[in-house]
């Protein structure tokens, strides 16, 4: 899992910046970039799969974010943060949760988008280190091709145990269960 942070300039405008599941692939790759060169900060966080598994997908994803802003801080001050929807743990300072953020901030709809171009690169290099399934097409999300590949061949040390659809296919394919 991979959450970012963004500080743009004040009063930058990106043509097509939303919500990352709303833009296409190849103009989300072309934002991230633009992003990137013209934001004050970025900073990332991430979470593997043991983690999720001991922390749980909620709790993961707010340590996710809590990673990015701290090594965000390192490289620019901090001093208020608008997060998509929630509040993220271990800041002092003020924070406002959006509701639907990533449609409706610019920095939230960035770190969206960079989040998405980072994990898709990490996807990609998974789907070449574990072909059989099919990483660099599905993303890792539960698509039909996906939970084929669960079936036929068990999960592969990045699922995620604590998924269900991963769980029973690591029961039918070695018989032990997780």
């Amino acid at each position: 899992m991979i959450a970012a942070a963004v500080v743009l300039p004040k009063d930058v405008h990106l043509e097509g910046l939303d919500d990352s599941k709303k833009v296409p692939k190849a103009r989300r790759e072309r934002l991230a970039e633009e992003i990137e060169a013209i934001a004050v900060g970025v900073g990332f966080g991430e979470v593997g799969p043991e983690e999720i598994d001991q922390r749980g997908i909620y709790q993961a994803a707010l340590e996710a974010m809590r990673r990015a802003v701290a090594s965000l801080d390192r490289v620019v001050p901090v001093d208020h943060l608008l997060v998509d929807a929630r509040t993220v743990p271990g800041f002092e300072i003020p924070q406002t949760p959006i509701v639907k953020g990533d449609s409706k901030d610019a920095s939230i709809a960035a770190a969206s988008i960079v989040a998405k171009v980072r994990r898709d690169a990490q996807m990609a290099v998974l789907g070449a280190r574990y072909p059989a399934y099919g990483f660099e097409r599905h993303m890792g999300y539960g698509t039909a091709e996906h939970m084929a590949a669960l079936e036929r061949f068990g999960p592969c040390p990045i699922h995620r145990h604590s998924f269900a659809p991963v769980e029973a296919a690591a029961r039918r394919v070695d018989g032990r269960g997780r």
